[in-house]
């Protein structure tokens, strides 16, 4: 029998790159599937989240993905440029975000297109990797789409014609997080209970396990698992 996870996750949140990777393993090694809900970033979401945060949380997040992408073996470093169009100092967030919607938007057109998590990866990487920058410049998405076996003028094309359509999914998307009880990303939902944060990925785990969590034929348990 198939496990499935929900997971919720956004471009811009560096632990929802950290713990893809453990996801696309577990998926690959187990008879689990994940369905992939993105959801625009907290700063579209929830601008007021940033108005009312204590000063000391923002230092605190940026040592702490650094350090858990460094505990996970994943190279990082902050998107350049940032997806969102935030003051660092203030954190006050401009009124229009082209780029943070742009990629949550061709988030949606791969996931209708069966390929949504392979997007979320390759786009991941480009964004928080540290290996280039000017992500949103040449061909970078395009090369991206293509190593997720999807074409970027075809997701562009699904934007344009759809766009309403797409941020209405990404809205219900967010209403379906909340509703399984958390407001954050990464959050996994597996039988109508929320794993918040890349952190609780090994605790989902003992909980898949419990409900009769199964090997793949003939593929061997990953180590990380």
């Amino acid at each position: 029998m198939s496990l499935t996870i929900e997971l919720y996750w956004s471009f811009r949140s560096p632990y929802s790159y950290i713990v893809l990777p453990r996801l696309l393993s577990l998926r690959e090694t187990y008879t689990v599937s994940v369905d992939f809900r993105i959801v625009n970033p907290a700063a579209i979401r929830n601008p007021s989240y940033f108005a009312r945060m204590d000063p000391l949380a923002r230092p605190y997040f940026v040592l702490d993905s650094a350090r858990a992408a460094a505990f996970h073996g994943l190279p990082f470093r902050r998107p350049i440029p940032d997806p969102i169009n935030q003051d660092p100092k203030t954190l006050a967030i401009a009124a229009e975000q082209p780029l943070a919607l742009r990629l949550s938007r061709l988030g949606i057109a791969a996931t209708e297109g069966g390929r949504g998590i392979e997007f979320g990866w390759e786009v991941a990487k480009l964004l928080w990797s540290g290996e280039l920058e000017g992500w949103d410049k040449g061909d970078h998405l395009a090369d991206a789409a293509r190593r997720a076996g999807l074409a970027l003028s075809d997701l562009q094309s699904a934007v344009d014609a759809y766009h309403e359509r797409f941020d209405a999914q990404l809205a219900e998307n967010d209403q379906a997080l909340k509703a399984a009880g958390h407001w954050g990303v990464p959050t996994m939902v597996f039988e109508d209970e929320p794993f918040f944060g890349q952190d609780r990925f090994d605790v989902l785990v003992w909980r898949l396990k419990q409900r009769g969590l199964a090997s793949r034929s003939g593929s061997p348990e990953a180590e990380c698992l």
